[in-house]
């Protein structure tokens, strides 16, 4: 069939269906005809030819579930209110355990199941404090807070000089000044970077690597920037990773006025700090992940997971991170089983354990896959917040990264405008290391997520209800195009 300018309906039905067919789309373009009659052959012919589309009404069925029958919101608001932060290995992580076992029941799963793995057992010991003191006696405190893993100072606490270090390179010039002192990490989200996950890849590694290669030096202890470009005093926690061969040094962030304070004051007076933690690590424990099923009714023995991680750092109550992808994932389960849908392939949705500061959760998954030879045909992750969905990132073959993107046009009005190659979520990384299972993860707009990622105001207040069921909508939406069509 071809159009008035010679165009066959098939590839235009193919590749602009939801644009023609798509409400506010069609009210634009009937608006801008200036015959009536045009308009309304226009409007029949949209109605006709692309209006039957399958997969574009598919996928309106399940927007319109989630977003007026949506339980996302309110389990959002059960798991961060009732139980709040849930750093591994707590006692707020194992009544998560429950409570994700008993929500993924009620939401519908033909079967659910906990998969055993060994966590790390680190506690923060308290309130983590610091003052500064400047030579004429008088003290600031400052807001801080210990970096995950981190050992704490002892009962007595530290009180040392404060160097600061603008960059690593900074560091090694000034090695020879470091011994017995603090070392400050003053290092900036680069403001150059659109995508701010962009920025905190370029600053992380003084969090992470940043105290072992202090100590090296001689370093008592170090105080971070923390990883965030925000306006207010929040300090950011996080897990850094230790050096066994170096001497295993106390290490807090600190909020960015105060860092912006410390910098300029050190620049003309002489300044120590005091700081007290009590972090400590005891012996590995039991943790699981939570997984739920939907059993498939022609591939039941190739699976596709979808899922977030359910622990998350303790000063908050993990609303973002990760609590958004724990109520994704939950909330896609209970839109297949209302609208009846009954996946070709099994359809896993798993809570991860340990994501925050071992990753072992995810570890365990891909290698029970690996030891049961499963055939995993694809996993998604939602871990980058409950904002507005704007793109995935993929990590597959070209050919499968140029599949996946023809579907851009059915997941355009309700967010998605981009699938880009490489990526996918650290939970997913080790079945994609372990069966080169293909990838991705949700993106959704990064502007604000290092405003509260691993701060205490990562608070269920700070999710909009709005932007959290969005980003369900594209979530189900892209499963449901794999399941049906493969990769």
């Amino acid at each position: 069939m071809k159009g008035m300018k010679g165009q066959d309906y098939s590839t235009l039905s193919s590749k602009y269906n939801v644009y023609l067919f798509h409400p506010s789309y069609l009210s634009l373009k009937l608006g801008n005809m200036r015959k009536p009659g045009l308009s309304f052959f226009a409007f029949f012919i949209c109605i006709c030819v692309f209006g039957q589309n399958e997969d574009s009404l598919m996928i309106r069925r399940i927007a319109d579930e989630i977003l007026l029958h949506s339980r996302a919101y309110d389990n959002l608001h059960d798991l961060t209110k009732n139980i709040g932060g849930r750093l591994t290995a707590s006692p707020q992580f194992y009544k998560a355990e429950q409570w994700g076992l008993r929500v993924l029941q009620q939401s519908g799963a033909d079967k659910t199941w906990l998969q055993e793995c060994m966590v790390p057992h680190w506690v923060r010991g308290g309130e983590d404090k610091a003052e500064a003191k400047i030579k004429n006696s008088t003290t600031k405190k400052l807001d801080v807070i210990a970096l995950g893993n981190s050992l704490g100072t002892g009962a007595k606490g530290i009180t040392a000089d404060v160097i600061e270090v603008r960059s690593f390179d900074d560091l090694e010039t000034k090695k020879d000044s470091i011994k017995g002192r603090i070392v400050f990490y003053n290092y900036k989200f680069n403001p150059r970077f659109i995508g701010v996950f962009q920025a905190y890849g370029d600053a992380v590694k003084y969090r992470s690597t940043g105290p072992s290669r202090a100590a090296k030096y001689g370093a008592l202890a170090v105080i971070v920037r923390s990883m965030s470009e925000s306006t207010d005093n929040n300090p950011h926690t996080g897990a850094l990773t230790y050096d066994t061969t170096l001497p295993e040094i106390p290490a807090v962030a600190i909020g960015l006025k105060d860092a912006d304070w410390l910098s300029a004051t050190i620049s003309n007076q002489h300044v120590q700090v005091y700081f007290k933690t009590g972090g400590r690590f005891f012996p590995d424990t039991i943790g699981h992940n939570v997984i739920g099923e939907l059993t498939g009714t022609e591939f039941p023995d190739q699976f596709i997971t979808i899922g977030g991680h359910l622990d998350s750092w303790d000063p908050a109550e993990g609303a973002h991170d990760d609590g958004a992808g724990i109520v994704h994932t939950i909330e896609i389960l209970r839109t297949f089983k209302a609208l009846g849908y009954k996946p070709k392939h099994t359809i896993r949705f798993v809570l991860f354990a340990n994501e925050e500061n071992g990753l072992r959760g995810g570890t365990k998954y891909g290698d029970e896959a690996k030891a049961k030879n499963e055939k995993h045909v694809f996993a998604l992750e939602s871990d980058g917040g409950g904002f507005t969905p704007r793109s995935y990132s993929f990590g597959g073959t070209p050919e499968q990264l140029k599949k996946v993107q023809r579907w851009i046009p059915l997941l355009y009005p309700y967010g998605v405008y981009e699938i880009t190659g490489g990526g996918g979520g650290a939970d997913i990384g080790p079945l994609n290391k372990a069966l080169n299972t293909p990838v991705a993860e949700l993106a959704p707009d990064s502007q604000r997520y290092f405003d509260y990622h691993h701060a205490r105001n990562d608070v269920f207040e700070n999710v909009n209800k709005r932007e959290l069921e969005l980003g369900v909508v594209n979530m189900a939406a892209l499963i449901y195009l794999i399941d049906k069509y493969g990769l």
